[in-house]
């Protein structure tokens, strides 16, 4: 076969099915591209203006209208921009992802002033092809002496064309709903979809009811029929109706209709000028609570914000701000709204967010993301890892500027703080870096320490050992008797907990984490037993205590403590307990953690000084034995966890048999 070269065609017969069903993942998303490319016509004849080739008429308002009329199954977006021409027309709506955007901006590209044009594709408009069955299109441009075009498809790859009645400059575009999707011409629905998408677009936004202005209209005009009967009158009173009393009718009849116009005067649907587009010294902090309040419909007030305001290498603006969470019922999750020059793109995009900062809400505008055909991605380059890099660094600047400038807020936000912290550190090495000198724990006795300075405070009594505590109610015996002895620990009470102390472990080889109740302390140990008796008293024990408890596999290990008070307590073996709390994470509870070599999982600790022990010890064949027994198992566990339901009335029902025994 001979060698062949040519080009790639496509048909427009194929492509076009595949653009009305599968360029976008939402339809509602045609709202978004209509109303975009009107406010780009709006932009375009601003810039004309500008370089002198259009004169603009003064006091007009530039603006997008979109009417909706239920009742005829039509939306119409409407915008007062530089128009087209027929044969703009045929070269940039007859041919499909021929983008208008992109010819203007190249020609004008010496000239462009600091609008930003949105489209660059030349495929939103037939985004409307998804609602609807048929499109028009009636739109004048600005050109002196061009006359207004009129389109028409009918879904299909045929159009008409022909010249249009209306001369006004602007489009605009009518869609007439299919029956699927009759929703989008509901008032709420149009609303809803336009503050989703558009409600920070740089035009004023007005909707119109035509169904609803129709009814008012017709309502109106039968009122006024109804005041213009012929009323007859007596002319022997003709004299009581001359005087100044058809003037004060006349003025009230002014003021009723200057209240109804007033009353009438629609107001946009969307800010024009949001909060992150404006410099942050003129911004208040009940602008940043509110506009978050408003944005996020989230009643708390957030701890505090970033005003996010780079030019150079690249332009972006934003707003982060971190949520007030509660730890105990809360998700870690937040919202990132990304957007390009006022439009909304998508939340929480990975690619441009870093992945610990989706905690977080705010939004985040930057007018040079590489987007994907659908505006509602990106392409994932190597500039966005950049703009990447850019937000950790502004968030890590923001942090250790507060710890060493005010660290007394640093203080009082870091509860809620540590959580999105310490899963940055995770996700992201370079943050962690950043933050390591910063991170705080609180102690014992509600004081904030560095990890360094509480190891300095401990190396006589636990060195490189780092006690924590991670349920203030369920350990609390473990805290007084850590009290008593002067010893300290910290609260690590969240989830994020477990994967960040394993963390910390790797980057400091010699540091240990142990729960408070992982083991007894060397320190809570009064004079040791000797070999003899400790053997002899944890058999004796051991067998007393499996007996009365039914458990043959309990362990049972016997110390001297110096609190003769503390009969019992249940000590969790750190390791058993991690793996058991992963194994619970990946829905393998039903595993034995021995088979991973995480050792014994609990060991009740007896104290050979208690009263109640050496009872034990020295009758073995006593009448309250088993009830002792029982008791102070039971103790040891509610020190440490609940008890079920079932062993909870037992422990009742003997709590009370052993008060009747002192009566």
């Amino acid at each position: 076969m001979a060698e062949k070269h040519g080009a790639l065609s496509i048909n427009s017969d194929n492509i076009f099915p595949i653009i009305k069903k599968w360029l976008y993942s939402d339809h509602d998303i045609f709202y978004r591209e209509l109303i975009s490319n009107g406010c780009d016509a709006i932009t375009k004849l601003k810039k004309l203006a500008v370089m002198g080739d259009y004169e603009e008429v003064e006091g007009e308002e530039y603006k997008i209208e979109v009417y909706a009329s239920a009742k005829d199954k039509t939306l119409t977006f409407v915008d007062n921009g530089l128009g087209m021409t027929e044969e703009e027309v045929d070269k940039y709506i007859n041919q499909i992802a021929f983008s208008g955007a992109t010819d203007f901006i190249n020609k004008y590209k010496d000239k462009a002033g600091d609008e930003q044009i949105i489209g660059h594709f030349g495929l939103g408009f037939y985004s409307a092809f998804m609602v609807a069955d048929k499109v028009t299109i009636e739109t004048c441009s600005y050109k002196e002496g061009a006359k207004p075009v009129y389109w028409e498809c009918d879904g299909g790859t045929n159009y008409t064309m022909s010249e249009s009645d209306d001369d006004i400059r602007g489009t605009a575009i009518t869609l007439y709903l299919n029956e699927d999707c009759l929703e989008y011409a509901n008032e709420y629905r149009v609303k809803e979809v336009i503050q989703k998408y558009c409600a920070f677009m740089p035009y004023n936004i007005y909707f119109i009811n035509e169904d609803k202005e129709e009814e008012e209209a017709a309502k109106k005009e039968a009122e006024k029929k109804e005041k213009d009967k012929v009323i007859e009158v007596d002319t022997t009173q003709e004299d009581e109706l001359v005087g100044d009393a058809p003037k004060k009718d006349e003025a009230e009849e002014k003021k009723e209709d200057a209240t109804e116009e007033k009353k009438e005067e629609r107001k946009p649907l969307n800010d024009t000028n949001p909060l992150w587009m404006r410099n942050p010294k003129d911004c208040t902090d009940e602008q940043y609570i509110d506009f978050y309040q408003h944005v996020f419909l989230d009643f708390k007030k957030p701890l505090f914000w970033i005003h996010l305001n780079m030019v150079y290498p690249f332009n972006l603006k934003g707003i982060l701000y971190f949520p007030k969470i509660n730890t105990q019922y809360d998700q870690l999750e937040g919202t990132i709204k990304l957007y390009n020059n006022q439009v909304f793109i998508a939340d929480n995009i990975k690619e441009v967010i870093p992945e610990f900062l989706l905690l977080l809400k705010g939004v985040i505008d930057c007018p040079d993301l590489p987007l994907n055909v659908s505006r509602s991605a990106l392409q994932n380059d190597g500039f966005v890892k950049k703009i990447s890099d850019y937000i950790t660094k502004k968030v890590a600047d923001k942090l250790t500027g507060m710890y060493k400038n005010n660290k007394e807020d640093y203080e009082k936000y870091w509860d809620d703080l540590s959580p999105f912290i310490k899963f940055g550190c995770l996700k992201d090495e370079k943050f962690c870096d950043k933050m390591t000198d910063y991170m705080l724990f609180k102690d014992i006795n509600g004081k904030y320490i560095t990890l360094p300075e509480y190891l300095e405070e401990g190396k006589e009594k636990y060195e490189n050992k780092v006690f924590y505590i991670s349920d203030e109610v369920a350990q609390s015996q473990y805290i007084n008797m850590f009290k008593e002895e002067g010893m300290n620990a910290v609260y690590l009470t969240h989830n994020i907990d477990n994967p960040y102390i394993t963390h910390l472990e790797g980057k400091n080889e010699n540091v240990k984490f142990l729960r408070i109740d992982a083991d007894l302390a060397d320190n809570f140990v009064g004079k040791k037993l000797t070999e003899e008796q400790t053997k002899e008293y944890t058999d004796k024990l051991s067998e007393a205590f499996k007996k009365a408890t039914g458990n043959d596999k309990l362990v049972v290990k016997v110390e001297s403590m110096k609190n003769e008070n503390v009969s019992s307590v249940l000590t969790v073996s750190e390791e058993s307990r991690r793996m058991m709390e992963m194994m619970r994470v990946y829905n393998m509870g039903g595993m034995d953690p021995n088979m991973f070599g995480a050792g014994e999982a609990e060991t009740l600790v007896l104290n050979a000084n208690n009263k109640l022990v050496k009872y034990i010890l020295d009758n073995p064949e006593g009448e309250y034995k088993d009830m002792i027994c029982n008791q102070l198992y039971d103790l040891a566990v509610l020190a440490n966890k609940p008890l079920s339901a079932e062993k909870m009335t037992a422990f009742v029902k003997r709590s009370n048999d052993l008060l009747g025994l002192l009566i």
